[in-house]
């Protein structure tokens, strides 16, 4: 299953994508968590001292290896970020994802608790004032459109902050999408953006309240999201403790936000996988991008790029 975290920034999307890989983790689940903010986090929350190496940095030896043996894309260059994957396109099982190696770089560390952690990277000095973020989170696109994960794998997401996960088709490649939203208007200003804009393309979204103190933040959050509110974590001194760099265990939150982590996974494992869906997402995508921008950058026409013979899933 992919997971996505989004929200308001400062929302705490990163502490709930953190929290939630963790849980999954002591409940025997395998686990690829993917920092793809523009502001990287995930790592310290995580516990992880090192960072690992950015997949933004090496977008084209990224592509060179997934485009494999595909007849329909001749070079890495000729690959965008939503470009499908066809036969004899280097496909990727969980196992692929989590060992996270192409060539002689490994892309992933593991963290104490056994999550395996990818990072799409921060801006470099050259990236300022000529570089979309965009470009970066490209390759998580990639990775995703080429994996084959199964029961009992998890692909955990900590996206960017408010609807800018909209500039691309990324949002439609999760099974699951968590939106993190405090009990405030702007909280609920970015949860309402987010229903519109995914609201034609079957997106599951729940909301997950955070730094909720009273029943009357519930209410707040009940009366402006209704059902989409699954559960929410009380203002936590735990979490306000590892935030602040002190020692942290998952058994040190307090019962209630354990029990809205259980909550989630559960939510999670409740989901039907639609490999169809997924499919005809990543053509409609990719064509829309080809027209916008994809055909004029690479001469080409990338509608060729799309296989009508592969079949999405196992």
């Amino acid at each position: 299953m992919r997971v996505a975290f989004v929200g308001k920034g400062g929302s705490g999307k990163t502490t709930m994508s953190a929290l939630f890989a963790r849980h999954v983790a002591s409940q025997g689940g395998r686990v690829v968590a993917v920092d793809a903010d523009i502001n990287q986090h995930l790592a310290l929350v995580l516990g992880v001292g090192e960072p690992p190496e950015p997949l933004g940095s090496h977008l084209t030896s990224i592509k060179d290896h997934l485009r494999g043996d595909n007849p329909r894309i001749p070079s890495a260059e000729a690959m965008v970020k939503t470009t499908p994957p066809g036969r004899g396109s280097r496909l990727l099982s969980f196992d692929d994802l989590a060992a996270a190696r192409i060539g002689a770089r490994e892309f992933a560390v593991t963290t104490p608790e056994g999550v395996r952690l990818m990072a799409t990277g921060p801006f470099s000095a050259d990236d300022l004032g000529v570089a979309c973020y965009h470009s970066k989170v490209g390759a998580v696109e990639l990775l995703l459109n080429h994996l084959v994960d199964g029961p009992s794998e998890y692909v955990v997401v900590d996206m960017t902050a408010g609807a800018d996960s909209f500039a691309s088709g990324l949002f439609t490649r999760f099974d699951m999408t968590f939106l993190v939203a405090e009990p405030t208007r702007q909280g609920i200003g970015v949860y309402r953006q987010y229903l519109d804009y995914a609201a034609e393309f079957g997106v599951r979204i729940a909301v997950v309240g955070n730094k909720v103190h009273d029943d009357a933040d519930v209410g707040f959050l009940r009366s402006h999201a209704g059902d989409d509110l699954l559960t929410w974590m009380e203002h936590s001194a735990a979490v306000r403790a590892m935030e602040q760099g002190r020692p942290f265990a998952l058994d040190d939150l307090e019962p209630a936000n354990s029990d809205a982590l259980a909550v989630l996974l559960k939510e999670v494992d409740a989901q039907d996988k639609d490999w169809a869906r997924f499919g005809r997402q990543a053509a409609e995508f990719h064509l829309r991008n080809a027209r916008a921008w994809g055909n004029e950058r690479t001469g080409l026409d990338l509608a060729d790029q799309i296989d009508p013979e592969f079949v999405y899933g196992p």
